[in-house]
């Protein structure tokens, strides 16, 4: 089986397989890797067994990260939580690896990196695990009143009624007030975790990419936004991504009920489950959240090539000094920051 390389956000065979991949998600779409390219420089490829003009009846996507600080890989996808390949036969993957690895060794990659969320990797020599996480999924073929019976009483439940209580009010789209709002209340919440936010930029061109494919929500009380969640959308799946919201109003429950909007409207949409993203194993909090939303718990391994340790850059997961200074950083200083150091990180 010979290998082609192909560009996907100008070969339109791309948009016809991940249309009909039953493997393929929200980060394989054109839009995702478009926004990744216009904010970062990154340039996606795309490997197939298709010749030119042939229907693609595989594909696996990688942008190559260059960077003088973290070094020169190809990662399948940056800042995408999994990333399955799209293969016609799981027997062709071992094919793909190999010319994978060689071009690797050929070119000094640093390493070769996969986000897989299935099991396609068992008995493929090459790669081998770097990283774990949990991954939540929530399932919405149940009713309704079934979902919201399995959520915790008192940390979701009740706080859902509270936020009622309080005549939060509520907006859904990808307007510029939404992503302006979302925003200000990412930056809130980075600073209060003591993380560069991702450059405004990123989320401005997802929302051009992606178009209706993203819904920004908003929480508010007495028109102050308190609460932010930004999800995609693939064929009957939705996808949390980014989660923000302002401290001083946690007791009004403007998360739970954001969650609580976002399960009832995808439901209704025709939704049939919904990825609520990846956390790290040591997320303690946020892995109960999830648990208490009902969600079910699945691991998460990414694969290398060659085996390497897993590492981040310090300015993402640095020193308790470093971290005390983000915490202190001005909005504009830090966001300034993050669009520096976050093309490194990929």
């Amino acid at each position: 089986m010979d290998i082609h390389i192909i560009n996907p956000l100008i070969d339109s065979r791309w948009d016809d397989l991940v249309v009909r991949h039953a493997r393929s998600s929200a980060f394989h779409q054109r839009g995702w890797c478009e926004a990744l390219a216009r904010t970062y420089g990154y340039q996606p490829f795309a490997l197939t067994s298709a010749v030119a003009d042939e229907p693609l009846k595989d594909g696996v996507v990688l942008c190559p990260v260059s960077s003088w600080l973290t070094g020169t890989r190809w990662v399948s996808l940056p800042f995408s939580d999994h990333c399955e390949p799209l293969l016609r036969d799981l027997s062709d993957w071992p094919r793909f690896v190999e010319w994978l690895c060689k071009q690797c060794d050929q070119q000094r990659l640093k390493y070769v990196e996969f986000r897989f969320l299935s099991e396609v990797q068992n008995g493929v020599s090459g790669l081998s695990p770097s990283c774990w996480y949990c991954l939540h999924e929530l399932d919405l073929r149940p009713g309704l009143d079934q979902i919201f019976q399995g959520f915790h009483k008192d940390c979701i439940q009740r706080r859902i009624r509270r936020a009622e209580k309080e005549e939060l009010s509520y907006e859904v789209g990808h307007s510029e007030q939404l992503a302006r709002e979302f925003y200000r209340l990412l930056l809130i919440t980075r600073k209060r975790h003591r993380l560069l936010p991702q450059p405004r930029l990123w989320f401005c061109n997802l929302i051009e990419c992606m178009g209706d494919k993203i819904q920004i929500r908003v929480a508010r009380k007495d028109g102050v936004p308190i609460a932010a969640l930004l999800t995609l959308r693939h064929r009957s799946s939705v996808i949390y991504k980014y989660g923000c919201s302002d401290h001083k109003f946690h007791n009004l429950g403007g998360m739970p009920f954001l969650f609580w909007r976002l399960i009832v409207e995808s439901k209704e949409s025709g939704a049939v489950n919904i990825d609520l993203g990846r956390s790290d194993l040591d997320q303690e909090g946020l892995l109960v959240f999830k648990d208490r939303l009902g969600a079910k718990r699945k691991s998460l391994t990414y694969y290398r090539y060659p085996r390497t340790g897993h590492r981040e850059i310090a300015a993402m997961k640095g020193s308790i000094g470093i971290r005390q200074l983000f915490a202190v950083l001005p909005g504009v200083v830090s966001s300034a920051a993050g669009r520096i150091l976050y093309r490194h990180v990929g």
